[in-house]
């Protein structure tokens, strides 16, 4: 990718967690550009501060040490306030748990990022049924969670992370909680959106998945220590 400008770049990237007097570096002076387009994986062991960064690159988290900028703008310079419109219309989530709100039905889980702008109702329709089309799941608009297979949530999950027109979107293991073949069907689903030019960041244990990316970074003691692109 030739971009002159990475969506997001991290400089010494460095978060210390402290508990009963012992420090936990989860990440140590990492350094990472992700640019337009592209198709990044996360890979290695448990522990090694995978999800940890990618909290930090979603906003839920900030590092003890380090520069992190999104669209050349700086995050430590920013207010809560921005950082929070930033993670609601830039960043888009697509968790291993789906974490789908259990009384809300499938319109109503992808509908709920959008009722924190400023839209209306028939924009927040058109954009959440386009999303459910595209994802194989408008015909179940109307169900609940509970009656929804894995991978019928996760799909509904990745309409949730689309529907506010995010400019990354980051997945944690989204296919920790699946069998293999929903498996595959939400990592077909990925390839897709990669394809018509969707930017995704993904955490993956498993060599598959990460394989199908355009460049992966391995983690090992919250340090990065291998790169390399796709063949």
């Amino acid at each position: 990718m030739n971009a002159a400008q990475p969506l997001i770049r991290l400089e010494g990237i460095t978060k210390v967690f402290q508990a009963d007097e012992v420090e936990t570096h989860a990440l140590s002076e990492v350094h990472l550009e992700i640019q337009p387009g592209e198709f990044l994986s996360i890979a290695g062991p448990s522990g090694c501060g995978k999800s940890t960064l990618l909290s930090i690159l979603g906003l839920l988290d900030s590092p003890n040490h380090g520069n992190y900028w999104i669209h050349a703008d700086a995050v430590e310079n920013l207010s809560l306030a921005d950082r929070t419109r930033i993670r609601n219309r830039e960043i888009g989530f697509i968790f291993q748990a789906f974490n789908l709100i259990g009384d809300l039905t499938v319109y109503e889980n992808v509908e709920l990022p959008l009722t924190y702008r400023s839209m209306g109702a028939a924009e927040r329709k058109k954009r959440v049924e386009e999303v459910l089309e595209r994802v194989g799941m408008k015909h179940r608009m109307k169900h609940y969670p509970s009656q929804l297979s894995g991978g019928q949530q996760q799909r509904v999950a990745v309409a949730r992370a689309l529907v506010g027109q995010p400019s990354i979107l980051l997945a944690d293991e989204p296919t920790g909680n699946l069998d293999s073949k929903n498996s595959e069907a939400v990592m077909d689903l990925l390839r897709q959106l990669h394809g018509e030019g969707a930017t995704i960041c993904m955490v993956t244990h498993d060599p598959r998945y990460a394989s199908i990316a355009d460049r992966t970074i391995h983690l090992l003691d919250g340090r990065v220590v291998e790169e390399g692109s796709a063949a």
